[in-house]
């Protein structure tokens, strides 16, 4: 039977209504062109899946992870736990009197400036508001110093407004990082800037302080650090725990990098809100260093819901560094002393980085890696993150990790061992806002 002939004959009868005319018609098409329809839909499935499938990061060559790690470090918002470019300046001799040092433009030492940050894709490094344990011995020195270089990081970004800008909430690093600015939150590294009155815990917080590190390298008045063994309180003193108290209800964050066991046990005790490790790495690569931290307070903290930032400090990342840098510098000392130089010779500086390269004792970005692997592991991907303290640890950070525009070395490596883009993202940001907003929400109830 011709099926078109009779498909003609049967429209074309108007004794057939027009409605019924039209559904011959839809299924006569369908009949017709099934296998066209099919293919179509298994080609849509197809695409879909491809689109849907993640990408098999480990399959790639060395050179397209590293293109990768580029992309994600460029198209997502990345936050450092830790940058010491305030006091870096200080120590430098820029002071509120004299023109800041321009990390606008790309800068000969130190380890961050704005091209290499772009270059490496850091759009928010927490600037550090450093108070050297020395000051705490003498009255108003610590607060004084807080206050200047606070001041310092404001001045940084109100001359350089196209490049720079301050940064108070996660909010605002999102508003900077869709206009292309490299934003500049603040945390206070060493709680003696509070000196001896609670009210100044708000008052940091006004002046934009959005975590304070409670020690530093002595014990203070609001407890233990992890470098000094006097342990004058066994823990959090009780100005510490009203401090901690207050911090959570103003939405400071509480940082526990730096403290003495003791006093990170009585302060995840204490807080109600997530905390952090600004600038910490894992134990178990640095046995009996206590500025890092052990399996057991990795899982208080995670169980707290908090979020550990992983230090980048050769001392920070392997045992083996130390004692290594230590035989580098017995070289050199001996050989400047068995040649009549010192370190400005042109000739002595050539020869000790020669050495230096030979003998290299600096740790890899693959153990970097490492602590990440170790603390992922341990309690999960949501509770680690960056805290380089780039410009803080001198000449002793990781080969392929010495400055700001390195970070897709990390990524690279991290994505060749299986870590994701959503898990790199994790990592970069969205882990230390999760924990930064629960801080302001809470606070935000207290009110």
């Amino acid at each position: 039977m011709d099926f078109q002939l009779s498909a003609k004959l049967i429209a074309s009868n108007y004794l057939i209504p027009f409605s019924k005319r039209l559904s011959f018609l839809f299924y006569y098409f369908l009949f017709m062109n099934y296998h066209l329809l099919i293919g179509i839909a298994l080609l849509v499935v197809s695409s879909a899946t491809a689109q849907e499938a993640p990408l098999d990061y480990k399959k790639l060559s060395d050179a397209e992870r590293l293109q990768a790690a580029q992309k994600i470090a460029q198209t997502t918002i990345m936050v450092d736990g830790h940058v010491d470019l305030p006091y870096r300046m200080k120590v430098g001799g820029f002071t509120l009197q004299r023109e800041i040092l321009d990390v606008s433009v790309r800068t000969p030492d130190g380890n961050f400036d704005y091209p290499r940050a772009k270059e490496g894709g850091l759009d928010a490094p927490f600037m550090s508001i450093y108070i050297p344990a020395g000051n705490q011995a003498i009255p108003g020195a610590s607060k004084a110093l807080a206050d200047s270089l606070i001041l310092m990081t404001e001045r940084l970004a109100a001359t350089f407004p196209e490049k720079f800008a301050m940064a108070y909430s996660p909010k605002d690093i999102e508003e900077n990082f869709a206009k292309g600015l490299i934003s500049l939150p603040m945390g206070m590294e060493n709680g003696a800037g509070i000196e001896d009155d609670l009210n100044n815990v708000s008052y940091f917080y006004k002046r934009g302080i959005r975590y304070i590190t409670l020690t530093h390298g002595k014990d203070n008045r609001i407890g233990d650090a992890s470098y000094d063994t006097t342990a004058t309180y066994g823990g959090l003193s009780e100005f510490g725990e009203k401090v901690v108290a207050e911090m959570n209800r103003v939405g400071i964050l509480v940082d526990l990098s730096h403290v003495s066991d003791h006093t990170f046990r009585d302060a995840l005790a204490i807080s109600k809100v997530p905390v952090i490790a600004s600038h910490s790495s894992v134990r178990k690569f640095t046995p009996g260093f206590e500025r890092n931290m052990s399996d057991e307070l990795i899982q208080a903290l995670a169980k707290n819901g908090g979020v550990m930032l992983i230090n980048f400090g050769g001392t920070f990342i392997d045992s083996a560094y130390a004692s290594g840098a230590n035989k580098v510098r017995e070289h050199v000392v001996n050989w400047l002393a068995e040649n009549n130089l010192s370190r400005r010779d042109p000739e002595a500086q050539k020869y000790i980085q020669d050495y230096t390269d030979l003998h290299n004792p600096f740790p890899t970005v693959s153990r970097v890696a490492d602590h990440f692997d170790h603390v992922v592991e341990l309690v999960g991907i949501d509770h680690v993150g960056l805290g380089s303290d780039f410009d803080g640890v001198g000449d002793s950070l990781p080969t392929g990790l010495k400055d700001v525009s390195m970070f897709p070395n990390l990524f690279a490596e991290l994505l060749k061992r299986g870590y994701s883009k959503e898990d790199i993202e994790k990592i970069c940001y969205k882990n230390i806002f999760r924990v930064w907003q629960a801080a302001s929400v809470y606070a935000d109830s207290q009110r």
